[in-house]
């Protein structure tokens, strides 16, 4: 059990990391596509009523398409990881030995002696065979699955959160000062977002924060040029 314990908190730690990479995405997404829908609004009205209910319709179809996306892709991804174990439990099934002759040689390639692969593989084995196999072999966690609901429901709530900035931000500003409150207010939050990717990423920040803040303007420029081509 000792020695599964450090596998298990490893794919405890990736699986968080991996939920929070997909809700700093998905807050990122919700503020750009909010924040054009509603700048672009804002360039051809100033009714708020008219710019408030485009934004929380793209607010909300975004949020769900962003729900429904991920739940798809998570689930397509869990019936794969379901697949590979049934797999593995049926060759467990099948043939044993053969299974821990291949579970020794993981632990072999792995830098440990021959007779040590052995003993670690027959003991992880004897306690949770399909669990041994499956960490060393397919680096899953039977009890840990991917849960397409708790991506779509990350998805879905950061998205809004993310939305929220660029909506409140340009109906609640006076109407001189909307646009350029929201675009600053926009870029602020971008840089947040993408310096939180990039460092979860271990990637270089400054790079990967650039590369989200100028997306991000780009999306506002081009939706205000669009929306000031129409009087409404």
């Amino acid at each position: 059990m000792t020695a599964s314990t450090p596998a298990g908190d490893r794919q405890d730690l990736g699986g968080w990391l991996n939920q929070l990479r997909a809700g700093v995405l998905g807050a990122n997404d919700g503020i750009v596509s909010t924040a054009g829908i509603v700048i672009g609004m804002a360039a051809a009205t100033r009714s708020v009523p008219v710019i408030l209910t485009a934004g929380l319709a793209g607010l909300a179809s975004g949020a769900l398409s962003m729900a429904s996306g991920e739940y798809v892709s998570v689930s397509t991804q869990r019936d794969t990881e379901q697949a590979l174990l049934e797999a593995e439990r049926q060759h467990l099934s099948r043939d044993p030995e053969a299974a821990l002759d291949e579970l020794t040689q993981e632990y072999v390639d792995k830098g440990l002696s021959d007779g040590l692969a052995r003993q670690v593989a027959t003991e992880l084995s004897a306690g949770d065979a399909l669990a041994a196999h499956a960490d060393a072999e397919l680096h899953l966690d039977p009890e840990a699955l991917t849960n397409p609901w708790e991506a779509a429901l990350a998805s879905i709530v950061s998205f809004a959160i993310g939305g929220l900035l660029p909506l409140l931000a340009i109906v609640l500003v006076p109407v001189s000062a909307r646009i350029p409150v929201t675009f600053a207010a926009v870029v602020l939050a971008l840089v947040l977002t993408g310096w939180v990717s990039a460092r979860l990423g271990h990637a270089p920040a400054a790079r990967a924060t650039v590369r989200t803040v100028i997306g991000g303007a780009l999306a506002m420029v081009a939706t205000y040029a669009l929306g000031s081509a129409f009087d409404l």
